[in-house]
């Protein structure tokens, strides 16, 4: 009865209720694409600002893992969903997850060979990801994705993701190889010689330390000798640490420092030394090696007077990888997020140098 007598304007309506409806479903499609779009944070502490700058107020930190919606991007910075407000992250320590994570790897590199052994694919596009498998040389892999700095490469044994600069640098080098490369890595200071003093009292030799490990590991795994002028928090005088690079059979010895200067905490940057002309390149290779992978402030190579790279006798380079006066830079060099980046730029340094010698 209600719809006989009322036919005219339930027909009606039905018109307004199927143009409700059409918009309904139109908006949960535009929110489910919104929503899939979020950012996987890669490093613990990183600063989440008022705007999309350093030059804005710290409102907040996220740790590494942890995922929020994205509101937009502009440029290098990503501003994302909090519980109260928004904030804004830089894109550098972040990947894109969800729908829009990886694009389709079309009309750019579609396979790859990788040009030596123990090549680390990880489980996912980030450092902080587990190493899945380390690949063997001239196994070929297809490339299935992109997702910032990562490739997401597969073949029929085995599938993990390969970071592009590593890749960028084998192109660039030609037959890079660290095989029988014998590599003394110089971790400055060391026991009650503590060197320069971070803005929250931390230690530059524990800084040196903490990289010096890292770039051990990593130039072991791609084949290298590695050798240690100190193993551990002791000190070792200027002498001994030349010495030992002289005494053995060094391809390169690379002595690791960090900068400090407190009247201006807010100065950053790398810088790479040399002593000898001959090895100029070496300390160039290394130091846009390191501005490469971090995109620091790049203070540049240049020929410098100090003991251990003067009394070396091999190609040797002594290289400042931050200021730790600066305390936003400082938290950021303790992460192992940041230091590998570090020694990726490095190990791409020594690599060009290598493949030219």
């Amino acid at each position: 009865m209600f719809y006989f007598w009322l036919g005219g304007f339930f027909l009606k309506l039905k018109r307004y209720m199927v143009l409700f409806l059409s918009v309904v479903m139109i908006t949960m499609l535009f929110s489910h694409d919104v929503q899939a779009e979020k950012a996987l944070i890669n490093e613990d502490n990183l600063n989440i600002r008022s705007g999309p700058g350093t030059a804005y107020d710290t409102v907040g930190q996220a740790s590494a893992g942890e995922t929020y919606p994205i509101v937009q991007q502009q440029k290098e910075w990503v501003e994302i969903q909090l519980e109260s407000g928004t904030g804004w992250v830089t894109s550098e320590y972040i990947t894109i997850d969800g729908e829009k994570a990886e694009t389709k790897a079309e009309g750019t590199i579609k396979s790859i060979t990788i040009q030596h052994d123990n090549t680390p694919l990880r489980d996912g596009p980030a450092t902080s990801y587990d190493i899945a498998h380390l690949a063997k040389k001239d196994t070929k892999y297809d490339v299935i994705s992109e997702s910032g700095n990562w490739y997401e490469i597969s073949n029929d044994k085995q599938t993990g993701y390969l970071f592009k600069s590593l890749l960028n640098q084998k192109e660039a080098s030609g037959n890079l190889s660290f095989q029988n490369k014998t590599i003394v890595i110089d971790a400055g200071h060391g026991g009650h010689d503590v060197g320069a003093i971070g803005a929250t009292g931390t230690y530059e030799k524990d800084f040196a330390f903490f990289t010096a490990r890292e770039l051990e590991k990593e130039l072991s795994s791609l084949g290298a000798n590695v050798l240690l002028t100190r193993p551990e928090d002791e000190f070792i005088s200027l002498a001994s640490r030349s010495s030992y690079a002289n005494y053995e059979d060094t391809d390169a010895f690379v002595s690791l420092h960090y900068n400090s200067f407190p009247e201006q905490p807010t100065v950053s940057g790398v810088e790479t030394y040399y002593y000898y002309d001959q090895y100029e390149s070496l300390a160039s290779y290394i130091q846009q090696g390191i501005i490469n992978a971090t995109n620091n402030e790049d203070r540049g190579s240049s020929q410098g007077n100090f003991y251990v790279i003067r009394q070396t006798l091999k190609p040797a380079v002594l290289v400042e990888l931050g200021f730790i006066s600066n305390k936003e830079k400082e938290a950021q060099l303790q992460t192992t997020v940041y230091q590998r980046k570090l020694v990726s730029g490095i190990v791409e340094g020594l690599g060009k140098y290598f493949s030219e010698q």
